[in-house]
């Protein structure tokens, strides 16, 4: 294992956040990419958010809840380096992490020219990697992204430009929620409640083995795998749970029947609310590969594991 120069650069459990602020790129409204046949609708009615039988109390994960959500168009998959590629051709944009030089990079993941790293203090397996964004997820003179694969190393102001940019929008934790459930009611994954383990059944891509020393690969993937891959819920959507965390358009507040709960201040500013999971979610360190997990982050920043899907109008 290479060496690592710890320094207290901020310290989420999932999802290391960065604390600075970076100019943006300014963007036309859309042109309307959105991809004909990959949406699918998602009907309208009363959403489960959350859960009566959280796993991750600190996260408040409940109480179960029930919201009113009108019907929209979902994406099948999250964005795509190929759509996002598109996106920065027509645009011109540029990722945050591209203004900022940097961005978060999974240990295992960096090749030895890179040298040594910063570690975050407390998950030292998160390493910043000057050079590192969307084009190459782990650094100069690393392999780029594959192309049916979701874009990561974007922050949330990117999933967002990318949003507009299509005509869309990013969906509400309500929103996502409803869409992961898959007409399903209070159970933990979009096909049912059956765990995932690291012998005979995966799926979704998420890490098996012990959590940080060793992933086995079992389900075929050690990162990231296509955004349309393994199966699809009951709406038809693919990898709502595993893969890579997802954006969503809300403020990570702490969930709870007591108002004072609302007004919880993170040292590292406001946060957006991420769902899902990622590749790196295992039951041995990290559970939130489940519908009603969440986590949060400062929308400035990026990672190996972090994209987006996008919600549009219904017809």
């Amino acid at each position: 294992m290479r060496k690592v120069n710890v320094q207290k650069l901020s310290s989420p459990c999932c999802c290391p956040s960065k604390k600075s602020k970076s100019a943006l790129s300014l963007v036309k409204q859309s042109r309307g990419f959105k991809i004909e046949g990959n949406t699918v609708t998602i009907p309208e009615g009363t959403a489960l958010v959350g859960t009566n039988s959280p796993l991750l109390t600190k996260d408040m994960e409940g109480p179960l809840r029930r919201k009113k959500v009108k019907k929209f168009a979902c994406e099948k998959g999250c964005v795509t380096n190929a759509e996002f590629s598109k996106f920065v051709e027509e645009t011109g944009y540029k990722t945050e992490a591209e203004y900022l030089g940097w961005s978060f990079v999974f240990f295992t993941e960096i090749p030895p020219h890179i040298g040594l790293t910063q570690g975050v203090l407390g998950t030292e397996w998160w390493r910043r990697v000057d050079g590192a964004n969307w084009r190459l997820p782990n650094g100069p003179y690393t392999e780029p992204g594959e192309l049916d694969h979701p874009v990561v190393q974007v922050s949330w102001n990117d999933a967002k430009a990318y949003a507009g940019w299509a005509g869309g929008r990013l969906p509400t934790e309500t929103e996502w929620e409803h869409a992961a459930r898959g007409g399903l009611q209070d159970v933990k994954y979009p096909w049912g409640d059956r765990d995932p383990n690291d012998t005979n059944f995966f799926p979704c891509n998420i890490w098996q083995g012990q959590f940080p020393q060793e992933n086995m690969c079992k389900d075929g993937y050690g990162t990231t795998a296509p955004s349309i891959s393994f199966g699809s819920n009951g709406y038809g959507l693919f990898n709502m749970v595993g893969n890579v965390w997802e954006w969503t358009r809300d403020p990570f507040k702490i969930r709870s029947v007591s108002p004072r709960s609302h007004k919880t201040k993170f040292s590292d500013g406001p946060r957006k609310v991420l769902k899902g999971g990622s590749f790196l979610c295992h039951a041995s360190y990290c559970t939130r590969y489940r519908i009603a997990a969440r986590t949060g982050n400062t929308p400035d920043s990026s990672s190996t594991h972090t994209g987006f899907r996008v919600i549009y109008a219904a017809n």
